[in-house]
């Protein structure tokens, strides 16, 4: 019988629940290392589908090791469980009864499988994360620098520590950069340089597509490439009388979003297509802001044209 098995995670264990022959639901914990996943693998067959949460990076190990196993895996985004169990007004906040809600949302939902991205895609995912938290840690240097510099009598040798770890973090930085390029030319050149064909959009945003993308293998159309960065529209209407203000709905990656939004500012000079969408936004009097959003949306669409075919941009292409 294929039964569908909820996996709730953490960094030491995971809970697993799933139904039973006679209806009652089985639970159990596992340590969530190489022995705890062999002991759950007895419990696993080869036609039951085991549902899990990305949470953080603690899922990875399991869904690697089941997917290495040939066992069926769907890994799904946190925030569709809590609003599955908020819908059922679900009371109890457990890790065995998580892992049984997220057993009934596999049965109800049926999540499409998780496949793991190229190992080149995951090494420029990494090396992303690590930029970002040194953006971070130069971002709380400078406001820290520009505050000691406003004291009249401040430490000379803190404000020289202070612009010493700022060049130290501006080099790795670069350094990073440059193993992102390299690697996004060494492995998927092609992709790369369509991309950069595009009016607007450049190296770092190419690369940030490719690595958020898998290589654009992992959405099958434009509008959900769109969702899942958080650009697709959010219609408020309700009735006759609620007619919100519409939106984008904000729930993807904010970084790309941010990327996109910036080439927008190029775009709408250079991109013929993204010029003509401006011109005629503003002649209907849009926000500029509006404006942006609705290029950096077309944006993606070009991206995602480019990115499944290889071939570079086309400006009549209709």
């Amino acid at each position: 019988m294929c039964k569908v098995i909820g996996i709730d995670i953490s960094k030491a264990s995971f809970d697993v629940s799933f139904r039973e022959k006679d209806g009652h639901f089985y639970h159990k914990k596992f340590n969530n290392d190489l022995l705890g996943f062999k002991a759950f693998n007895r419990h696993v067959s080869c036609e039951d589908v085991c549902v899990m949460e990305a949470s953080g990076p603690y899922y990875l190990k399991l869904a690697y090791y089941l997917y290495e196993q040939e066992l069926k895996v769907a890994v799904v985004n946190p925030l569709q469980i809590k609003h599955f169990v908020r819908m059922r007004m679900i009371k109890a906040k457990t890790d065995k009864k998580d892992a049984q809600m997220i057993a009934f949302y596999g049965e109800s939902e049926q999540p499409g499988l998780w496949t793991p991205d190229h190992s080149h895609i995951s090494q420029l995912q990494q090396i992303h994360t690590a930029i970002e938290g040194l953006h971070k840690q130069a971002s709380m240097l400078t406001n820290q620098l520009e505050a000691f510099l406003q004291v009249p009598h401040y430490d000379c040798d803190l404000i020289k520590v202070l612009r010493g770890l700022l060049r130290s973090i501006k080099n790795k930085t670069s350094k990073l950069e440059a193993r992102m390029e390299d690697i996004a030319l060494k492995h998927y050149n092609d992709t790369f340089v369509a991309l950069n064909s595009i009016p607007g959009i450049g190296p770092k945003t190419a690369i940030m597509l490719i690595a958020l993308t898998n290589n654009f293998t992992k959405f099958d159309s434009s509008k959900k490439l769109s969702a899942y960065v958080g650009l697709a529209p959010r219609i408020f209407e309700s009735g006759t009388s609620v007619k919100g203000k519409g939106h984008i709905t904000k729930m993807g990656n904010r970084h790309m979003r941010k990327l996109l939004y910036m080439c927008a500012w190029t775009a709408k000079r250079n991109n013929p297509q993204c010029k003509q969408m401006y011109d005629r936004l503003k002649k209907n009097g849009k926000p500029e802001k509006l404006i942006k959003v609705a290029i950096a949306n077309k944006l993606l669409r070009q991206a995602y044209g480019v990115g499944t075919t290889q071939l570079h941009y086309q400006p009549n292409y209709c």
